[in-house]
Order: structure tokens, then C-alpha cells, then sequence
């Protein structure tokens, strides 16, 4: 499925995708030396959210909208493995007490 998207100009498209692979960088370094596992799973989630909005301009760029399908997917998957971290964490912080 096509769409007649607005054309955007492909300098801005350019600063889009540098602004997000810098973003992404930063938050590869934050899930390597997070210093606890709360930083990391955090930066996971960033790191997801920082896919999706790449996805999207992949869509603005070729006009292909099923690949909005795949962010949301992406975003249902990010969800539910954050969730069950934070229900991990929650269970072994009550079990250590």
C-alpha cells in the first residue's frame, strides 16, 4: 500500500535519520555501562522507541505504509517486555527481602 505523502525535503529527512542514529548511539552506550539493570532496561526501551520513529521516516521516505505495521508491532513487543522486567525486578526485590 502506497500513500501521496507530503513531500518532505530530503535535508530535513537527512537531519531526521542523524538526529535518531546519534540518539541510538548514545543509547547503545547507556545499555552497555547503565550501572544498574533499571538504566538498561530503560535504554532498551529508548532503544525502541528510537526503531520506531526510524520506521517511520523510512514511511515518510518511500511511502510504503506497511511498515507502520512493523513500529507497531515493535511497540506492542517493547511494551510487554518492559512490563515483565519491571514485574521481574519487582518479584526478586521481594523475594531478597
Amino acid at each position: 500500500m502506497f500513500s501521496d505523502i507530503i513531500p518532505i525535503p530530503e535535508w530535513v529527512i537527512f537531519v531526521i535519520q542523524l538526529i535518531l542514529g546519534i540518539a541510538m548511539l548514545l543509547c547503545v552506550i547507556r545499555i552497555i555501562m547503565g550501572p544498574s539493570l533499571m538504566d538498561r532496561i530503560v535504554g532498551l526501551d529508548l532503544l525502541a522507541a528510537l526503531i520506531m520513529a526510524q520506521i517511520v521516516t523510512l514511511v515518510l521516505v518511500t511511502g510504503f505504509l506497511s511498515f507502520l505495521n512493523v513500529a507497531v508491532a515493535i511497540a506492542v513487543i517493547s511494551f510487554i517486555a518492559t512490563v515483565a522486567l519491571a514485574r521481574y525486578l519487582e518479584q526478586s526485590d521481594d523475594s531478597e527481602s
